[in-house]
């Protein structure tokens, strides 16, 4: 699934390319993602200019110069692309949205679990339709103090913790594991048994990873690869992620693999005691 790095490394690109673009075709081949397909809302953005695109938690926002705002989720398979307007589309191509460039804002969903909202948000910009959102992880707000006192009493695995979205935003599977390492945090350790010390590290380091995956254009796994179709270089540098079995860079102990909360999750059993 593209996590925040990755929907980050989207939308960066598309913001050195959309805004201005005016829309002035738009086609869709699916009429249901994880939720049925706005078909006349999308056909309303005709003509509309495209005046910026950002990222809230997973969230590809793309506001529109008539007040509405494009919302696209990922799901798990999802990738958004820039493409020619003559490449023909394949069988998982849900979504075209055709530019005055000459150029298509394609979106394609293998597993159909993506999700595409055209929406109005309220004055600050924000989208009721998302719900609430906890703090993004690269914010002030998610700091060591939130973190700390936030976490008190908790007895949620750590690696539970820092994925719940109702904590921090975005903060996905990979990350957590590799942030966790860097941390020498057991993922099973209860949240609240962690000290002012530990929580702060372990803030520190969660910013530290996610914008080394960003400047490295996320992680790809599988699935994720970037509007221009390139894979995320981060997987170069992943320390635990997907690694089972093998030696553990720093203590050479073999990679264990455990699931906690439905997500497969790494760890090396000498490093992260507790």
């Amino acid at each position: 699934m593209p996590e925040l790095p990755e929907v980050e490394t989207v939308a960066a690109a598309l913001r050195s390319h959309l805004p201005g673009r005016q829309v002035t075709g738009v086609t869709v081949r699916c009429e249901k993602l994880r939720q049925p397909m706005p078909i006349e809302a999308l056909q309303n953005l005709l003509n509309q200019a495209i005046r910026g695109v950002r990222r809230r938690a997973k969230y590809l926002l793309v506001d529109m110069s008539g007040g509405q705002t494009l919302v696209i989720h990922l799901g798990m398979t999802g990738t958004l692309r820039l493409t020619d307007r003559s490449e023909a589309a394949e069988r998982h191509d849900h979504l075209d949205l055709q530019l005055d460039s000459g150029e298509c804002l394609r979106f394609r969903d293998p597993r159909k679990f993506g999700l595409v909202m055209v929406v109005k948000p309220d004055d600050q910009g924000e989208i009721k339709e998302l719900g609430e959102l906890a703090p993004e992880p690269l914010s002030k707000e998610f700091s060591s103090d939130y973190f700390y006192h936030l976490s008190r009493k908790r007895t949620t695995p750590v690696k539970n913790f820092i994925m719940d979205q109702r904590r921090v935003v975005g903060v996905g599977n990979i990350y957590a594991s590799e942030s966790l390492f860097r941390t020498r945090i057991r993922p099973t350790t209860r949240v609240g048994r962690l000290g002012q010390e530990r929580c702060r590290r372990l803030v520190k380091t969660i910013k530290e990873v996610l914008t080394e995956a960003i400047a490295t254009g996320g992680t790809t796994i599988s699935d994720f690869h970037g509007v221009d179709g390139s894979e995320g270089a981060f997987v170069r540098e992943l320390q635990v992620y997907g690694r089972t079995g093998e030696p553990c860079i720093k203590c050479r102990q073999p990679i264990k693999k455990l699931v906690i909360g439905g997500r497969s999750t790494f760890y090396c059993p000498q490093c992260q005691k507790s």
